[in-house]
């Protein structure tokens, strides 16, 4: 493969946090000469998703091959993004992702009730276990999330909550032409495998890793990501 067409750096897309701190542990476990660039959104303010695309924009390397590497919330954004063909992207990679409503019925009741002054989020030690990290989830990874969840005012979070409501990417989907990779978490308690069957539908080349941990794979299982997401971006590209 010629040189200038090898992907060495990882351009990384948050979850719902925004913060991009949690990607610590994946980032340490990428083998030397791969480059992360993890993006954060502000956190002070809701952004609409094209103030989030035209965020995500501005940050990504120019004028070198890279790899957009999205988890969860900003999964529908990467997408966007990568059916824009923006200069430089040789592939797109997708953990626990989805381009409509993962399928909770109650996520308008949710956002109408998280509306700002109405509560300020807290969610549970146990739910954070259960539902994103998995039981045996060590201390100091949980406490990460907690900070970096925690670090949401309720504004924020219910805006970003109403773009999960509402987003919808197939037609993005399929004018994506770099190769997919998407990750699935086998312990996932958020995002269904329904999500990845809706992708297969639209596109049936996608690569698919299934991978056993929670929702938060890369945070869980940061060296078998890591293995994969290198071995594939080789692969691909």
């Amino acid at each position: 493969m010629p040189s200038d067409l090898l992907v060495r750096k990882l351009v990384l897309l948050p979850g719902m946090d925004g913060t991009g701190t949690l990607f610590a542990p994946f980032i340490e476990a990428l083998p030397s000469g791969f480059e992360a660039v993890p993006v954060s959104y502000p956190n002070d303010r809701p952004l609409s998703n094209p103030e989030l695309k035209d965020h995500i924009l501005a940050r990504l390397p120019k004028n070198e091959p890279l790899a957009l590497l999205a988890e969860s919330f900003s999964t529908p954004l990467a997408v966007q993004i990568a059916a824009s063909q923006p200069a430089g992207l040789r592939a797109l990679i997708l953990v626990a992702g989805f381009v409509t409503n993962p399928g909770y019925r109650w996520l308008p009741d949710l956002v109408s009730l998280l509306l700002p002054g109405k509560m300020r989020l807290r969610l549970p030690v146990i739910m954070v276990r259960r539902a994103l990290l998995g039981p045996a989830a060590p201390r100091r990874l949980l406490q990460d999330v907690k900070t970096a969840v925690f670090a949401l005012g309720p504004e924020v979070f219910s805006s970003r909550l109403g773009l999960v409501s509402g987003c919808d990417s197939r037609a993005e989907l399929a004018k994506v032409a770099v190769p997919i990779l998407y990750l699935q978490a086998s312990q996932d308690r958020i995002v269904p495998p329904r999500c990845l069957d809706e992708i297969l539908a639209i596109k049936p080349d996608v690569s698919v890793a299934r991978v056993d941990g929670p929702h938060l794979l890369l945070q869980r299982e940061p060296e078998k990501a890591a293995g994969i997401i290198i071995s594939s971006i080789q692969q691909l590209t």
